[in-house]
């Protein structure tokens, strides 16, 4: 079970963001050894000099995941993972905990005797390993019409692999962004893509789409193992009918096939709903595949977890988790 998202420098590039350390709790065992990456978080209480935390997955997915045991002892090994990892909670004052399981492992199965799992939705992607032509058998023809119809008047691509720099794909991406109004959370900033090179340079592949020798989209993208996870894209708003995204799929799938990987990743929708666009659009690249995502909301300290909410003033059934986040005052450091 080994993925970029596991990696302790994936965490760290969040730090700055979420305002926290990236930590990993290690559980060693007889039976075997589980690693849990997390971002550990300071919450700032006016009612007690003592510090409280809480832990939420790095952006993207991740999770508790077995490293090592044997299948029939996975279930002790668990449970005593919880033993060790509650005491660790309580004795380092974390709260509650924010787990987003990686939908493409099983380890969200693994570990619901220990966190209680809420479906949030379906995530999809291309299946390369099992498709000799993954473009006719996972693409709608829609998109394959208007992939050749993009090709036919000139639209051409181009595969980076370990870019020098990440410029050309950061002016599209922040346009994009902007033409959007997407939230402040997804505007990354040079330190985070120059923190990309520096750990993940030989993991990163960005497709750019040009016509008439501009480059018209750009996607960045992460390769580990066999699988390829679509991280984020930008595109110009006047070429649109040039069906520029489409071709940056095209591109991958081709490379991604030629290159011996067995899955293109897209990931999900902005909601759980089926009928979510963003999942809808998503879809017409991986009409056979798709992945169950879980999350997982855990408290360790309910009677803190009380206190805060109650400070705050939140309704702890509608609100956002962990609820006493969802109202700023200075009770949460930003």
């Amino acid at each position: 079970m080994k993925d970029i998202y596991f990696e302790n420098d994936y965490g760290r590039l969040y730090e700055q963001i979420e305002n926290g350390v990236c930590e990993v709790f290690e559980f060693q065992h007889p039976l075997g050894k589980v690693n849990h990456l997390f971002i550990k978080r300071p919450i700032s209480m006016d009612m007690t000099e003592e510090a409280f935390y809480d832990i939420t997955t790095p952006y993207g997915y991740g999770g508790p995941r077995i490293v090592d045991c044997e299948e029939v002892h996975k279930s002790e090994l668990i449970q005593d993972f919880q033993y060790a990892f509650e005491e660790y909670c309580q004795n380092e004052n974390i709260v509650c905990e924010f787990v987003r399981f990686h939908p493409l492992f099983s380890n969200a199965k693994d570990f619901e005797a220990c966190y209680e799992l809420t479906f949030r939705r379906f995530t999809t992607g291309t299946n390369l390993k099992d498709y000799e032509d993954p473009v006719k058998s996972e693409f709608s023809r829609s998109k394959q019409k208007s992939i050749q119809k993009a090709l036919n008047a000139g639209v051409e691509y181009r595969v980076i692999v370990d870019p020098p720099d990440l410029e050309n794909f950061k002016h599209l991406y922040y346009e994009t962004m902007k033409r959007r109004d997407a939230a402040s959370i997804y505007y990354f900033d040079d330190a985070y893509f120059n923190g990309l090179l520096k750990s993940f340079g030989k993991n990163i592949i960005v497709v750019e789409v040009l016509y008439e020798g501009k480059v018209i989209a750009s996607g960045l993208n992460f390769v580990y193992g066999k699988f390829i996870h679509i991280h984020l894209s930008g595109t110009t708003q006047e070429h649109q009918y040039l069906s520029s995204a489409f071709v940056m799929r095209y591109a991958l799938v081709l490379w991604g096939k030629e290159h011996g990987m067995e899955l293109i990743h897209e990931g999900g929708g902005l909601t759980g709903s089926p009928e979510d666009p963003l999942y809808l659009f998503k879809k017409q690249f991986g009409k056979n595949t798709e992945f169950p995502f879980y999350v997982s909301y855990k408290i360790w300290n309910q009677k803190v977890y009380d206190l805060l909410c109650e400070v705050v003033g939140v309704d702890k059934v509608n609100a956002s988790f962990p609820n006493y986040r969802s109202k700023p005052l200075n009770l949460v450091k930003d």
